[in-house]
């Protein structure tokens, strides 16, 4: 997400960070270098020139203080520019109404229109607690009908009965007779998708419009499609009107343009972004957070929300009194990889971590990623129930068994043992010495990545921390203690 950015950004603040001062010329080269950042990344011109204006007024007039290093200074600076660019205050949904709240979705044919449906339903039923209806009104695209059952089944939401005999707006009179005498909360219609900006389609999206009464109109659009998602969006807005914007793709998307042209160009708030193919790939927009990750400044509450639907209280208590307790097996291993798995994978999770997007090039080079977390799994899968508990089981006509149940190697079923026993004599060391209040520093109470509660420390300096004496950097990276769900023994250094 915003990768080409938020790389081309990262080298004009560590330019910037080498320097004692900065003096107007400073000030102005490093405008520059962001200025054709933000053009490369296909935002539209007059955002540009508006941004830039801001923040060069900022610049010029931000008083020197000694104790915030020159880059820094810059980077509050850009992060409340990219902030008021992407809309300022995040715009929630109106959906508390007087029931049933009518969501009208709209956008082009392949923007992921239906799919978004689905999604928004599953979000409204877990996150704001909605009894939520579906309705297809696309006669046109064949199967579009059957594909949004087929995902209110997967959310467990209500689906309103299909009818070839019915126009789309009889289907949205129906769908709103059938909503208030069943009561829903909230009734989400999708409408034909177009190819173009059609005069037809558009008109029937009028008509279902006025009869319905929408509390949001939504524009789905696709971000990987740059200006003419922006484009797409601005002719939306003046033939129907519409109330926010949600940018699927979004996680794809390398260069932004889509998401930072929208909220100036049309003047409508972007409130969802979809960063997945799955049913709870769908978050809320914040602008304030989404200019933090722009900025490799993390996006700690996500996580933090993330952590919460990821992982159940119940378990969570289970496996804090048996940490404590010094007793951790390879079970408690595997849920910790699930748990990973939930929250998004490694990267999903290491994205929203502050200045860990210095280290992804070399953790994606050296082969950490979800795929190893994969095989990490299907490795302890491969065990008994016996050899779960027991790693003194473990001989070697058992680890190659386990290596061919896997389809890994026996050096992998011996690096995850290994990883295993390195956690496992930490969870002892933790238990014995430190009781509850080491405990709570390996699960967060700590700075991230476990290091010492030093501001001033980066995150290279982290990495060297936990280096080999040899100056392997990160080659102990898997040594780092828990980070509430990261697999131990992560080494970018191992060879696949």
């Amino acid at each position: 997400m915003f990768d080409s950015l938020k790389d081309k950004l990262q080298s004009v603040f560590t330019g910037l960070g080498k320097r004692g001062a900065l003096s107007d010329s400073d000030v102005d080269a490093a405008l520059r270098e962001v200025r054709l950042a933000l053009l490369d990344a296909d935002v539209a011109v007059p955002v540009v020139k508006q941004f830039m204006d801001s923040i060069r007024e900022k610049a010029v007039g931000a008083a020197v203080l000694k104790s915030v290093r020159p880059d820094q200074q810059v980077i509050k600076i850009v992060n409340y520019g990219l902030t008021e660019i992407l809309g300022g205050d995040a715009t929630p949904l109106m959906v508390d109404v007087t029931p049933p709240a009518v969501i009208l979705m709209a956008g082009l044919q392949g923007s992921g229109k239906t799919t978004t449906a689905g999604k928004l339903a599953q979000f409204l039923k877990t996150k704001h607690r909605k009894k939520v209806m579906l309705a297809s009104l696309d006669m046109t695209r064949p199967a579009a009908r059957e594909q949004l059952r087929m995902l209110g089944e997967q959310a467990e939401v209500g689906v309103l009965p299909e009818d070839d005999k019915q126009t789309p707006t009889q289907l949205a009179k129906r769908a709103l007779q059938s909503a208030q005498l069943q009561g829903y909360d909230v009734l989400i219609l999708d409408t034909a998708g177009r190819q173009s900006i059609d005069d037809g389609l558009m008109s029937e999206l009028s008509e279902i419009k006025a009869l319905s009464k929408p509390s949001e109109t939504l524009l789905v659009a696709d971000a990987l499609t740059g200006q003419d998602a922006v484009n797409t969006a601005t002719a939306f807005q003046s033939r129907i009107g519409i109330t926010g914007i949600i940018l699927t793709r979004l996680d794809g998307d390398a260069r932004g343009g889509a998401a930072l042209s929208m909220r100036h160009i049309t003047g409508c708030p972007i409130k969802f972004a979809g960063v997945g193919e799955k049913l709870d790939a769908l978050e809320a927009f914040d602008p304030a957070r989404m200019a933090g990750r722009i900025l490799d400044m993390g996006d700690v509450v996500a996580l933090v929300e993330k952590a919460a639907e990821a992982i159940e209280e119940e378990e969570a208590m289970r496996m804090a009194q048996r940490m404590a307790k010094g007793k951790f097996d390879l079970n408690d291993f595997l849920t910790q990889l699930r748990q990973l798995k939930k929250m998004g994978g490694l990267g999903g999770l290491l994205g929203m971590l502050p200045g860990v997007g210095k280290l992804n090039k070399q953790l994606a080079a050296a082969g950490v990623d979800d795929s190893m977390i994969k095989r990490q799994e299907a490795i302890i899968l491969s065990m008994t129930k016996k050899e779960r508990v027991s790693v003194a089981l473990l001989n070697a006509s058992r680890r190659k068994r386990i290596a061919a149940g896997s389809g890994t190697s026996v050096q992998e079923v011996n690096r995850v043992v290994k990883q295993y026993q390195d956690m496992a004599r930490m969870m002892k060391k933790m238990g014995n010495k430190a009781g509850a209040a080491g405990l709570k520093a390996m699960l967060g109470g700590g700075s991230p990545l476990g290091a010492p509660a030093d501001a001033g420390m980066d995150l290279e300096a982290m990495a060297k921390q936990f280096g080999s004496a040899k100056g392997g950097g990160l080659s102990n990276f898997g040594k780092m203690p828990n980070l509430g769900g990261l697999p131990p023994g992560i080494n970018p250094n191992r060879k696949k």
